[in-house]
């Protein structure tokens, strides 16, 4: 699957798959371990692992690591809950290390 209405997909680098839509891509200015990640609106094949609190570089949040739903490749996290309010718009969404993704058209 290299579409969906025309939309590229991100997808996952180890086995191609899809795994959110470009059109859901807010930003693409986050951190993560391996460098670079991007912060969709939603993510499609993924399972979401334990909540935790987690200190981060802005601050403390509960997130939830986000797999792979077909090779089980540790993507990124989902944000839970975040305790600040400057930070509340980041509740629900998902950051995907730039490593790990792959963009098709």
């Amino acid at each position: 699957m290299a579409e969906s209405g025309g939309s590229p997909i991100f997808s996952c680098r180890s086995c191609h798959n899809p795994l959110a839509l470009r059109d859901d891509l807010i930003s693409k200015k986050f951190l993560a371990k391996s460098g670079p990640a991007y912060m969709f609106s939603h993510a499609m094949n993924v399972i979401v692992g334990q909540k935790e609190d987690r200190k981060l570089i802005t601050g403390v949040f509960s997130v939830a690591d986000i797999y792979c739903s077909n090779c089980g490749e540790v993507l990124g996290w989902k944000y839970i809950r975040a305790y600040e309010q400057t930070q509340m718009y980041k509740q629900g969404k998902f950051i995907i290390e730039r490593a790990k993704i792959s963009k098709q058209y």
